[in-house]
């Protein structure tokens, strides 16, 4: 048995995939999938804010797919929304508020359901939480999970919808938040009769330290018949993933920073 660490990459079947939207463009991305049987359920990964350095190999994302697959039996779909880098590659287009990027959510989706992926869940983090708010209330998907979650670009009618919906929806919120605390966050999530709000003790925005927290949390409800906490440690085989060309060195350029634009106006 060896230590499961942030960088171990567990056995999976991973491919490079491009996402194409309805509006023309291609997206980088990644599909992760157990490698000696069928998904139990498949995670839609929708990252932090890019102009701010979210990407699809943000931290909490890219143990997701090292990890999940082996740990859980969960299929892992990550990738770059439109203008966003990563170490895999950069997706076509620019960044736009929040409102382009509906076809990008759209595309993820699609593709999963196209390929008869189960259960698909969408978790997003930071922007990515209003994205899934906005965007990801679409008859495929069964449910969502948010991860720091600033209500910044999503407003009053989205919450509607997903209270509406009747799916469920939950919220994980560090103690710590930049933007948003579990108070407030009770209070603002009240309009949402299902919705769920997880205050984590000690946690802030970025889940630095948290991660296997979050982890346990996703799988206990996207597939409550793996037991949790998932193991620490990995008896077979493992690789190291070359961490060099991500910039999680600089994590304080994740948090979802006001960005001057449109969504003022």
């Amino acid at each position: 048995m060896a230590a499961i660490r942030a960088n171990s990459v567990l056995p999976a079947r991973r491919e490079a995939i491009t996402l194409h939207t309805a509006d023309g463009l291609g997206l980088v991305g990644e599909i992760a999938l157990p490698l000696d049987r069928e998904p139990v359920a498949t995670i839609v990964c929708l990252h932090p804010l890019p102009t701010h350095g979210g990407m699809m190999d943000s931290h909490v994302f890219r143990k997701a797919a090292f990890r999940l697959p082996a740990l859980a039996g969960v299929a892992v779909l990550r990738f770059n929304t439109r203008g966003t880098s990563s170490a895999q590659g950069t997706s076509q287009g620019e960044f736009d508020h929040a409102r382009g990027e509906a076809y990008d959510v759209a595309a993820a989706i699609e593709y999963a359901e196209f390929h008869d992926l189960p259960d698909i869940w969408v978790v997003g983090w930071s922007f990515g939480t209003d994205l899934t708010l906005m965007h990801g209330n679409d008859p495929a998907v069964k449910g969502a999970i948010l991860l720091s979650p600033p209500l910044r670009f999503s407003d009053v009618e989205h919450l509607e919808a997903w209270a509406e919906s009747g799916k469920p929806l939950t919220a994980l919120v560090p103690e710590h938040d930049d933007y948003l605390q579990p108070p407030e966050a009770e209070e603002r999530f009240a309009i949402v009769p299902q919705a769920e709000v997880v205050g984590v003790e000690g946690a802030k925005h970025l889940w630095v330290g948290d991660a296997e927290t979050v982890l346990d949390e996703i799988v206990r409800r996207v597939a409550p018949e793996v037991a949790v906490p998932l193991p620490r440690e990995w008896d077979g085989e493992m690789e190291t993933a070359d961490t060099s060309a991500y910039n999680d060195k600089n994590l304080a350029a994740f948090k979802d920073v006001p960005v001057p634009g449109p969504q003022a106006d």
